[in-house]
């Protein structure tokens, strides 16, 4: 097995455990009376990242790792790891939302509005790069960046629709 196959496999399976995370934490907090904004795009969503992890099994799988890049990729691991954690509960794949929980400000969330995809868009270019594939992650960080661009709108909206009823709160 080469190291390319071995990195894929682990990504594999830390995406899948997540999606088994993210189903439970969303059926949790659904059960709670959050709500799903912005179901209509999340099959895009999840489709590009079926595609991007696809992809590099196809071309990637026995190519030389460039290690600089892996590294990168490591960092980015573990800022991933610091973002799922001060989630915590809250954590899921998909937009919902708890009316009347306070949004979190704890970790990554006290210095940047949406941590977790500024995380994602490092690893759609940087494993790419780890694998030597640089056309890929310039195809997949420029149809990331569109989704992105959905997907956040959605979710500011949806976060900003919960804060307006407390505005004039007195």
């Amino acid at each position: 097995m080469t190291w390319a196959a071995i990195i894929l496999t682990l990504v594999t399976l830390q995406r899948l455990g997540e999606l088994v995370l993210s189903r439970r934490n969303t059926q949790r907090l659904l059960e709670r009376g959050a709500i799903e904004i912005g179901a209509g795009h999340y099959p895009m969503l999840v489709a590009l990242h079926a595609a991007w992890l696809i992809t590099l099994w196809i071309f990637g799988w026995d190519r030389q790792v460039y290690w600089p890049a892996l590294t990168a990729f490591a960092v980015l691991q573990g800022l991933r790891v610091w973002v799922l954690a001060s989630l915590g509960s809250r954590w899921t794949t998909r937009i919902i939302v708890l009316p009347g929980a306070p949004l979190v400000a704890a970790g990554p969330y006290r210095y940047v509005s949406h941590p977790n995809y500024a995380i994602v868009t490092g690893e759609i270019a940087v494993l790419p790069l780890a694998l030597n594939l640089p056309l890929l992650a310039l195809l997949f960080s420029v149809l990331n960046a569109i989704v992105l661009v959905i997907r956040i709108r959605a979710e500011t909206r949806a976060l900003a629709a919960l804060k307006a009823p407390l505005a004039g709160a007195p």
